[in-house]
């Protein structure tokens, strides 16, 4: 977080033109910090103002930390020679995210101001399609040849630093093909041998993954290892980049959020909320609601197919919300269930048999709880009145209750088959399992809970 006094300060420095101190805050504080502060408390001019107090490194360091829409005002906001070279010293991912955002015609006159090998790197990571790998990663890693001994590559290593975006995995590679052979960490490296030759050094065994595999992949394998960088190769082992942590973290929550908009039926949103165009918010949560009213409209149908068993037995309708909402709480809870585990890759739909058969125990278990405390609800907490309605006490009002807890325990194991079967079927279909969360399972359950809860109905009374 910014600190409180961060803001009034540099306000004071830039209508005092103290050059100094501007210079230290840019220079001392963490990039991250400077960011939020500009972002939250300055216009794109008076941010300009501050950040040319440092050089176009600090910059570069700096930009990449502000908000998406941020950096695409900013880039409107000063010259596109000065643009051009803070891209250059961007973050090889980053740049390539920024010039995505940016309207074509914009991306374009930057990218000719841009250094030809840094343009010739750009067009690569722009090639790969968005959400995968290649479009995650940075091609700015550090490597050296087998046949280096430590002190050689110590030394070599040295020189590339400055312009590599981690250095704590070195990656050895074939001089003549690039063809990954290993990896060393910079602490086996710094305490080996200074005359061990890094063939002898590096570990073999090395986990990588292709540059046109899911970003999501990438930030499961991250995790699962304990790795800092993942190394990327071609099909031929070519290394043709890497994937840092902090870019799986990004992943991790672009994901965790796009999931939790979906289960809430809502389109996933690219831009911070109160930012999103009022209009475009509007779109995609009227689409996804219209969808759900339209399916709960065959609620109505089911509830007139058996108009003459309310019209017998009037009390049976006031028990309708009760047993429906049953069904829908169910069959979400394991929606969410099933559609986090296959994210995290617990589930797959091939193991489609032990869910149902894990789910059958489970909502014949909580079906028989919350079939219990319907019978209770229904005949000791119910007023007399309305009882009355049932016919001659006390056996239709068993009868009643009876009708009652069967079809919540019914509903409610229902509900837990239908949630934890749709997430696999949506997968195998190809469709986000997000999407069979709350708003699908919900409705779904509702209309055949209807015809559930009368079906026993007419068993018990009818």
């Amino acid at each position: 977080m910014p600190h409180p006094l961060f803001g009034p300060e540099v306000q004071q420095m830039l209508h005092e033109n103290d050059d100094e101190g501007l210079k230290a805050f840019c220079e001392s504080v963490h990039p991250a910090t400077v960011a939020e502060t500009l972002a939250e408390q300055f216009s794109v001019e008076e941010s300009w103002k501050v950040l040319q107090h440092t050089g176009i490194r600090e910059q570069a360091a700096i930009f990449e930390y502000l908000p998406h829409d941020t950096q695409v005002a900013m880039v409107g906001g000063t010259g596109r020679e000065r643009m051009a070279k803070l891209i250059e010293q961007m973050s090889h991912d980053d740049r390539v995210d920024l010039l995505r955002r940016l309207a074509p015609q914009v991306a374009e006159g930057l990218l000719r101001l841009v250094d030809e090998a840094d343009r010739r790197d750009i067009a690569t990571l722009v090639g790969f399609k968005e959400n995968t790998v290649g479009a995650l990663m940075t091609t700015d890693y550090a490597w050296l040849p087998a046949n280096l001994t430590a002190a050689e590559a110590v030394e070599r290593l040295r020189q590339q630093a400055p312009d590599r975006e981690t250095i704590y995995y070195i990656y050895i590679l074939d001089e003549a093909t690039r063809r990954l052979l290993g990896i060393l960490s910079l602490r086996d490296l710094i305490l080996a041998p200074r005359t061990a030759v890094l063939r002898d050094l590096m570990e073999t065994d090395v986990v990588s993954i292709s540059a046109h595999d899911d970003q999501e992949k990438a930030a499961q394998q991250l995790a699962k290892y304990d790795l800092i960088a993942l190394p990327v190769v071609d099909a031929d082992g070519r290394l043709v980049g890497i994937v840092t942590h902090d870019d799986a973290i990004d992943v991790v929550q672009e994901e965790a959020t796009e999931d939790m908009q979906r289960q809430a039926g809502v389109s996933p949103l690219n831009e911070n909320y109160l930012e999103a165009g009022f209009l475009k918010v509007w779109r995609k949560r009227a689409v996804w609601l219209a969808a759900v009213f339209i399916a709960e409209m065959f609620t109505f149908n089911a509830m007139a197919y058996f108009d003459d068993s309310i019209k017998a037995v009037t009390v049976l309708a006031l028990f309708v919300p009760l047993c429906i909402s049953v069904g829908g709480n169910s069959g979400s809870q394991a929606a969410t269930l099933i559609t986090r585990a296959m994210a995290l890759g617990q589930v797959r739909p091939r193991d489609w048999f032990r869910v149902v058969r894990h789910e059958l125990l489970m909502g014949l278990a909580l079906g028989l709880a919350l079939g219990a405390i319907a019978l209770v609800r229904a005949r000791f907490m119910t007023p007399g009145h309305v009882l009355e309605n049932v016919g001659r006490p006390p056996a239709d009002i068993w009868m009643l209750t009876l009708t009652v807890s069967q079809a919540v325990m019914a509903i409610c194991l229902w509900g837990s088959l239908v949630g934890s079967i749709l997430p696999m079927i949506f997968k195998r279909v190809g469709v986000d399992p997000a999407v069979a969360s709350s708003p699908f399972v919900a409705t779904f359950v509702d209309v055949t809970g209807i015809v559930i809860y009368f079906s026993i109905a007419k068993i018990y009374l009818l």
